[in-house]
């Protein structure tokens, strides 16, 4: 007999559905939220499981791992997907939250997600760390400039190294802003070390990374965009088209078409947002700094001049993202092209 099972994660247990091909519910539990304890209630109460569903979540990806290695039939499926399934149940419970996935997985109506690599992973969590400190060293920097401000003290423009000793110049013997200002730039001194430990991790990781190095070739793009994307991608073989990668980060713009209506808004936002940042970056970097002319930068200058300079970098962000995609799958570097420098140049 065909069984199909829902399962609904929690921080400490997982509710478990099972329902046979006809729609009628086999069985039903909790049990502690682990790929033993999971793999357990399914070899009991679901021996013939066809498919076993699960929403992507933080805990998600562990879990998946664990099932396979088990040697179970487990389906990661996204999250918006199940919601729009899940929503229609007059109440929400996780009992009714597992019974609607089992019954998305026996009807089949689901998206299935890509798991990375436990490398991809790694990285990503790195990167992410990175981020989440330097917001937060601007945002002590932002604070210490305001303090300042209310003073009539202005830092003005300053390196990181600098910062803090100007900070301190503009305080010189003032008690009152010592006591206020000081801890901030303690603290801001200690997330300026660790943000270099990280960096130093990433530039490691990029070294070592022949992928990496390769994505590097392409201007503008450094280190940390290139393991990004490479972290956030994992695989390029799982895009039918380059093209489809800029929708996957959400550079692509939202569309409503109804009747009479057709319209386009802005772009959905919708990707890894660490990775769309970096991309953001390194389109500003090609238009802006890098005076060696490419197709690319001969590219983005026409349009900065048509649609204006963000647009500009938005959609040369996309193309960054669809020409590394290639170059990852065809194993090329990025080629400079001696008629684009002689085009700019006229």
């Amino acid at each position: 007999m065909s069984e199909y099972v829902g399962l609904d994660v929690s921080m400490k247990e997982t509710s478990i559905c099972v329902v046979d091909a006809a729609d009628e519910i086999v069985a039903e539990g909790k049990v502690a939220s682990s790929p033993e304890a999971i793999a357990a209630f399914v070899a009991r109460h679901a021996p013939g499981a066809v498919r076993i569903g699960l929403e992507t979540g933080s805990m998600s990806g562990w879990l998946w791992r664990g099932l396979v290695r088990l040697g179970l039939p487990v389906i990661l499926i996204d999250a918006r997907h199940a919601h729009a399934g899940l929503k229609l149940q007059l109440n929400k419970t996780d009992r009714k939250d597992a019974q609607g996935l089992a019954r998305i997985m026996r009807a089949g109506w689901y998206k299935e997600v890509h798991v990375r690599s436990p490398e991809s992973q790694q990285a990503r969590h790195l990167l992410a760390s990175r981020s989440l400190l330097v917001a937060h060293r601007v945002d002590l920097e932002n604070q210490v400039r305001g303090l300042l401000k209310g003073y009539g003290l202005v830092v003005g423009p300053v390196g990181q190294k600098g910062f803090a000793p100007r900070a301190l110049e503009l305080i010189g013997d003032e008690p009152a802003l010592q006591a206020v200002i000081g801890p901030l730039l303690t603290v801001r001194e200690v997330l300026r070390r660790q943000i270099a430990a990280l960096h130093k991790q990433a530039l490691a990781g990029a070294r070592q990374d022949p992928v990496t190095r390769r994505l590097m070739t392409l201007p503008g793009v450094g280190a940390i965009t290139a393991l990004a994307f490479r972290a956030t991608i994992d695989d390029p073989r799982r895009f039918a088209n380059a093209r489809m990668v800029g929708a996957y980060l959400g550079l692509t713009p939202r569309r409503y078409a109804s009747g009479e209506i057709n319209r386009m808004g802005r772009i959905s936002k919708c990707g890894d947002r660490v990775t769309r940042t970096c991309l953001f970056q390194a389109a500003n970097v090609l238009i802006c700094r890098v005076t060696k002319w490419c197709a690319l930068k001969v590219w983005a200058q026409r349009l900065k001049k048509r649609v204006g300079h963000k647009k500009a970098v938005v959609a040369l962000a996309r193309k960054i993202a669809v020409v590394l995609t290639c170059m990852w799958r065809d194993g090329t570097s990025f080629r400079w092209t001696k008629q684009h420098q002689d085009q700019a140049a006229a």
